[in-house]
């Protein structure tokens, strides 16, 4: 499936309308989930693979490896009402080869072949984004993860210090619909970096 057939597919995905700010919930946009996801098959991480989408939310990154033909996928996300949505979402598709689970990164078990997230930024709280970097690494080969262009150096340095090797860091405009009471703007404009990480044999 390319690019293009993907992100029409995806865009069936039923947004999370109830995001609680102290959990930075905010949905990955269509564009940047079928792009990712894109790569993550070229490069051969997704078909036949085990998943985990850390941070689910509505299931869309989830959803799309399953699209692309990925083995077993399981979704975690400590908000039980994003959970909901993520279920109807796979349902439209019926998809029955992704298990949703309510639980907080920390808690997560298990192995897998690749990670696939969209973490909290760590804006709110500045050391979130650590935690699923911490928990990636702990259980999957190869990540794929995505963090704001300004907190770059960190994230390499903290990466790179939890036993991952960054293989490609891609420039992405991550386009932040009005989810909250305090935003101004209907849509705001963000710089990311999409990185992938392969864990070193030596760790983990």
């Amino acid at each position: 499936m390319d690019k293009k057939k993907l992100e029409i597919l995806l865009e069936r995905c039923l947004p999370y309308t109830e995001p609680m700010f102290h959990l930075e919930q905010y949905s990955t946009p269509t564009t940047i989930a079928a792009g990712i996801l894109n790569i993550a098959h070229l490069k051969g991480d997704i078909e036949g693979k085990t998943i985990y989408d850390l941070g689910c939310g509505n299931g869309i990154l989830s959803i799309g490896c399953a699209l692309m033909g990925a083995d077993k996928i399981t979704g975690y996300d400590i908000d039980g009402k994003a959970l909901e949505v993520a279920k109807k979402n796979s349902e439209k598709f019926c998809i029955d080869n992704i298990i949703w689970v309510k639980s907080s990164v920390k808690d997560i078990r298990g192995k897998c072949d690749t990670v696939i997230q969209n973490p909290p930024f760590g804006v709110r709280n500045a050391k979130a984004d650590r935690a699923f970097i911490t928990k990636a690494l702990e259980v999957a080969d190869v990540i794929y993860t995505m963090h704001k262009v300004e907190t770059r150096e960190f994230v390499s340095k903290y990466i790179n210090s939890k036993g991952g090797n960054i293989s490609d860091v891609i420039d992405v405009d991550f386009v932040l619909s009005k989810v909250y009471k305090f935003h101004k703007k209907n849509r705001k404009k963000i710089k990311v970096n999409i990185f992938r990480i392969e864990r070193s044999d030596n760790h983990g």
